[in-house]
């Protein structure tokens, strides 16, 4: 592992690391004052619509998620680096959480604004196939014990699980769906109250900090083990 590497993503004493995580509860918390005090109440469904101010923002976070994963994937075939791979990996994990988010979210939202908690429709099919898919990503990685050949296999599965982001995001607009068209660039009609338009920049804002600052977290982590580990062998070869 190269050390210029191992600067930037170890968490450490770093003062910035510490600015940018302040930040981040900063902005978290700005964004339940917004959502809860300050965007009014949606007049058809009340209160329950508030729950779009996560639902959204979590599934464009497990989008961005994945595309790392896809990103650092493709470098990784290319570099071979580990680092690469441990990055795509730590993606996954979070992009998994978030994704989870959604699913949980979207049938509680469901429930109250088309009386059923799940249906198979396009956009939900797809939500729950990507789902499946980077849940296979990290059992493919669990069950794998050679290290080579699970980044290899895992990178594959990393690269050719993206192909099904687009069809999730662009479903909507491709088929007639029981989930709502978009809200947002949805073409005429869509938007949203300019109220209900600023709590949702922030809370997306405050969510892809909260995404970076888990990923840096996380890849420190990681990297920690790998070097303590290496540490160990290298003693226990003495």
């Amino acid at each position: 592992m190269e050390n210029n590497e191992n600067m930037i993503f170890r968490k450490g004493n770093s003062f910035s690391f510490y600015i940018f995580s302040v930040l981040t509860l900063l902005s978290m918390l700005a964004a339940l004052y917004l959502i809860f005090f300050y965007a009014p109440v949606e007049k058809t469904m009340g209160v329950v619509q508030k729950i779009f101010y996560f639902h959204v923002p979590s599934a464009w976070i497990s989008f961005l998620a994945f595309f790392v994963v896809f990103l650092y994937s493709i470098i990784y075939l290319i570099k071979k680096n580990k680092h690469q791979d441990i990055i795509a990996s730590s993606a996954a994990e979070i992009g998994i959480v978030f994704c989870s988010l959604v699913l949980i979210t979207g049938p509680i939202w469901a429930k109250k604004a088309w009386g059923i908690t799940w249906t198979w429709d396009a956009k939900l099919t797809s939500a729950a196939v990507l789902w499946l898919i980077y849940i296979s990503y990290l059992l493919l990685r669990n069950y794998v014990y050679d290290e080579s050949k699970k980044a290899n296999l895992s990178a594959v599965v990393g690269i050719i699980g993206f192909i099904d982001v687009p069809l999730v995001y662009m479903s909507t607009r491709w088929w007639r769906t029981q989930h709502p068209g978009p809200v947002i660039s949805g073409g005429e009609n869509s938007g949203l109250d300019p109220k209900m338009m600023l709590t949702f920049i922030v809370c997306l804002t405050a969510f892809t900090m909260l995404f970076f600052f888990i990923l840096l977290l996380r890849v420190s982590i990681e990297k920690t083990k790998d070097e303590v580990e290496y540490l160990y062998k290298a003693v226990s070869e003495k």
